[in-house]
C-alpha cells in the first residue's frame, strides 16, 4: 500500500486515543510525512482517502471523526486508486 512508504513500512500502527480524530492525528504526529497524504493544508480529510472504524466508513457516521473509540476498535485507511 503507497501510505506504508510514509509510515515506516508498518501495515499496522497501536495507537490510544479517544476518538477517531485524536488517533489520526497522533499517527500523523508519528509519522509527520502521512500529513500531507491524509490532510488539505486546512486540515481537512482529503476526499480520496476513506477511513473506515471497524466496518463503518468514519464520513457515514453521525460524529465523524469525532467518534469515540473503544478499546478494540480497529481504525482502517485506504486512499481511492483511480485506474480504468
Amino acid at each position: 500500500m503507497i501510505l506504508r512508504e510514509h509510515a515506516d513500512s508498518r501495515a499496522e500502527v497501536m495507537i490510544e486515543a479517544e476518538d477517531v480524530g485524536a488517533a489520526l492525528r497522533s499517527l500523523t504526529a508519528r509519522y509527520p510525512r502521512l500529513q500531507r497524504h491524509l490532510f488539505t493544508d486546512a486540515g481537512a480529510l482529503r476526499p480520496y482517502v476513506n477511513i473506515y472504524l471497524n466496518q463503518d466508513e468514519v464520513r457515514d457516521l453521525p460524529a465523524g471523526t469525532g467518534t469515540r473509540l473503544d478499546s478494540g476498535d480497529v481504525i482502517m485507511i485506504l486512499p481511492s486508486i483511480a485506474g480504468g
